[in-house]
């Protein structure tokens, strides 16, 4: 539900009410809003997308532990990759996947710079990305 900016917390009361603070400029429209609660209703489908995220991070943390990068640990649904040099390197990493057409991100300042974030996808994008991760690593 991302795409509808949709999203949800489970926090403490004193964190839930400090979001008070701005939830008026992240609000939503009410078919997103219907949309959410269709979606927190549908258990089924919510346990098949856990299932499919869950195994797509396995998959990232393997294709990074191939090339030496260990995975942090994720409560999310994308994972960060320790690349374990700089954040030059990883920039490098980051713009030699994009000349490859596959998209990822760079969300830390340093010293977490030297990650990178790469999001869960269906398995035939993370087979692009472990292609085109090869085709790097056979030019450097």
């Amino acid at each position: 539900m991302a795409g509808a900016r949709i999203g949800y917390a489970i926090a403490h009361p004193d964190l839930v009410t400090a979001f008070h603070k701005v939830r008026n400029h992240f609000g939503v429209n009410r078919i997103a809003q219907a949309g959410a609660l269709a979606a927190l209703a549908d258990h089924e489908y919510l346990a098949q997308v856990q299932r499919e995220v869950t195994a797509a991070k396995q998959r990232i943390a393997a294709i990074g532990a191939r090339w030496g990068y260990p995975a942090l640990p994720s409560a999310t649904n994308f994972v960060a990759l320790d690349l374990g040099r700089d954040g030059d390197y990883a920039r490098s990493v980051v713009q030699g996947l994009a000349a490859e057409g596959v998209f990822i991100r760079m969300p830390f300042v340093a010293p977490q710079d030297r990650c990178i974030r790469i999001s869960a996808g269906p398995a035939e994008e993370l087979d692009r990305l472990e292609r085109a991760w090869q085709r790097m690593h056979e030019r450097a």
